[in-house]
């Protein structure tokens, strides 16, 4: 049992801490996309250019959006900034969120305009294939919409945003709000180029290999690559770095000079793996509003990724933190 584990009997004093500090007052706040995700998955191998018999779900996403669900049911209070059209999909964004306990109150309501839409087509074995977003309203969220909600920001525990904003709004958020602690999953090799003038007040990052290439304007190819790229993003100012390996887990790096790899047990049978980047960001904000240390943070964050990979959407409502422990326990 966890509470028979000294590991896990520091975690829950940690979090005893953290909670008599008052920090159950402040909150994590999400600024970026807010979508409903379509996804497909094909029940044989992908053949191009053809119909392919598989399973459609509908259900609530956006990368920002996708993170503050996972961290409200860790049990973190949470806010979402982001732009949400006044159709259908407006809202059932609005009342997935509700009742994940997200709070929407700051989104900006775009009543004539769509709602963001994220496409996916998975392979039989839940790897996407390919997708095809429509994310023009987070356009409204400029920066005059950023400087209505200064406070707010400012009192917020910790930021999460992703790239899909404009780069006017990224370029104004880092600026201004460097000295709070920013995370961004740079999502594409597209957003990560839009991301590499700003690294020095990124704080947190967790790119994938390919992402990380683009970031430090080097190859990631080999170990001996990846580990000089990862220098190169860290010497740009980046603090910590989640690099994502796939199947091979995580290789995590930071301005300390501290490096590590780390992995779980893979799950049995994937049933999507659109969500779990989000997921595991989740487990690092929830390991790191409770200060764990690295090892422990990893574990956190893997297990939570791969709580993730066992649902149908992006978002599994099975995610907690005893279900985190139940994984790290079974190794």
């Amino acid at each position: 049992m966890a509470g028979e584990n000294p590991a896990f009997f520091l975690i829950e004093k940690e979090a005893v801490l953290y909670y008599n500090r008052g920090m159950e007052k402040s909150y994590i706040l999400g600024i970026g996309a807010a979508n409903v995700d379509v996804n497909g998955k094909s029940r044989k191998p992908l053949i191009m250019k053809d119909s392919n018999p598989g399973i459609m779900n509908v259900s609530v996403g956006g990368v920002t959006r996708n993170v503050l669900e996972n961290v409200s049911r860790l049990g973190l209070p949470c806010k979402l900034v982001s732009a949400i059209g006044g159709d259908l999909y407006g809202k059932l964004i609005l009342q997935q969120c509700e009742v994940c306990g997200i709070d929407t109150s700051h989104a900006l309501m775009v009543n004539d305009d769509v709602s963001s839409t994220y496409m996916a087509i998975l392979n039989d074995d839940g790897d996407m294939a390919l997708a095809v977003s429509d994310m023009h309203v987070i356009n409204a969220l400029n920066v005059e919409e950023i400087k209505k909600r200064d406070e707010l920001i400012e009192k917020a525990e910790l930021v999460t945003f992703d790239p899909c904003l404009a780069e006017e709004t990224i370029a104004y958020l880092t600026a201004h709000y460097g000295h709070k602690k920013l995370f961004c999953d740079p999502v594409s090799s597209a957003y990560a180029l839009r991301l590499r003038p700003y690294l020095s007040h990124i704080h947190t990052l967790k790119p994938n290999r390919m992402e990380l290439a683009i970031l430090a304007e080097h190859t990631t190819e080999t170990d001996e690559d990846l580990l000089k790229a990862c220098q190169i993003v860290i010497d740009k100012g980046v603090r910590r770095l989640f690099v994502s390996l796939g199947k091979e887990g995580t290789f995590y790096y930071d301005a300390e000079g501290n490096q590590t790899r780390a992995s779980l047990k893979p799950v049995d049978h994937v049933v999507s793996a659109s969500g779990a980047g989000d997921s595991f960001m989740a487990g690092v904000i929830y390991s790191t509003v409770h200060e764990f240390d690295i090892p422990t943070t990893l574990k956190y964050a893997l297990a939570s990724g791969s709580i993730a990979l066992m649902a149908k959407g992006a978002n599994n409502p099975e995610l907690s933190v005893n279900k985190i422990r139940e994984i790290i326990e079974r190794g």
